[in-house]
């Protein structure tokens, strides 16, 4: 597997980019970079994040869009502003593409609503699939991926579901527009991640993970499998039914850990549950979920465990 961490979990504890890429270097497992834009790049010349990555790849860049974006990013009331956020979003990609990247994580964190008739939900909804076009259109080389959350910091997300997600892909219908799950929103959602993920892979439309853990009423970002260890084991199954070949990033927050040691223990876990399904095997996974058997599925689950 292609393992990434959390730029910001050595950031936000003081260090800067380049003291995290160096901390990252020295990881068992770690392969690729994520940068968040233009937050992690601002200030750093490419040519020195080059140099400090030594063997490490990039994989992508997400779009940050704060300060005055906080009414919206493709939805925002003010045209300037919302043409403003879609050439950010170009400006990245250039970016992102000079460090060898290929993919661009969108998540619209201000595209919602907290009251009602706040919004024009048609026509909020045909500015999301018309800025997604222009960006996707403009690097049809790189994956432009959605990633959804269901609130926070907006009461409710305009994409709030991994049904919307596949809903917003199909009405924006350009080969290189798919999505990135997150297993805490899915949990926040309540949805299946599993489930979710199952659909979007079957569709051709995976294109990025932020793995994490929690219980399901806020953004915890911590360690993956920590709480919900049966359903990490299912999604990493079913990672490995749909033959995902892309990063794994682990979108953890080390608030009281070691940003180090949180990271390496992401990587640990995850290895960890996927040797378990490895050596259960996947014909004898299938065999248990083809009898739809709940009984079945938990024995299954303990008997991974042993």
């Amino acid at each position: 597997m292609n393992y990434a961490g959390r730029m910001n979990s050595f950031v936000f504890k003081g260090g800067s980019v380049l003291d995290a890429i160096r901390e990252y270097r020295t990881m068992k497992g770690l392969t690729h970079l994520e940068f968040n834009y233009p937050e992690h790049i601002d200030g750093y010349r490419l040519a020195d994040i080059k140099e400090a990555m030594g063997d490490l790849k990039v994989n992508g860049f997400a779009i940050r869009w704060r300060n005055r974006f906080t009414n919206g990013n493709f939805n925002n009331p003010d045209e300037n502003l919302r043409r403003e956020a879609v050439e950010l979003c170009k400006k990245g990609i250039d970016a992102c593409r000079e460090l060898g990247g290929k993919v661009i994580t969108l998540w619209f964190e201000n595209d919602g609503f907290d009251y009602p008739f706040q919004i024009d939900y048609e026509k909020s909804w045909k500015n999301m699939v018309e800025g997604i076009r222009e960006v996707a259109d403009f690097a049809p080389d790189m994956k432009i991926s959605v990633e959804y959350k269901p609130f926070e910091p907006r009461n409710y997300s305009l994409v709030d579901s991994t049904g919307m997600t596949l809903l917003l892909i199909n009405d924006v219908d350009r080969e290189n527009v798919g999505c990135t799950l997150d297993f805490c929103h899915m949990l926040m959602k309540n949805d299946s991640p599993a489930c979710g993920l199952a659909l979007a892979a079957s569709r051709g439309k995976l294109f990025g993970l932020h793995m994490n853990d929690g219980y399901g009423w806020m953004d915890s970002g911590m360690i993956f499998s920590s709480v919900n260890l049966g359903l990490s084991l299912e999604f990493v199954y079913y990672l490995k039914k749909y033959n995902y070949d892309g990063v794994t990033f682990f979108d953890t927050f080390p608030i009281r850990e070691g940003a180090k040691e949180e990271t390496q223990a992401n990587i640990d876990a995850f290895e960890k549950l996927l040797k378990l399904v490895e050596d259960t095997g996947m014909e004898s996974i299938d065999e248990v979920i083809s009898k739809c058997d709940g009984v079945g599925a938990q024995k299954l689950v303990l008997g991974m465990l042993k």
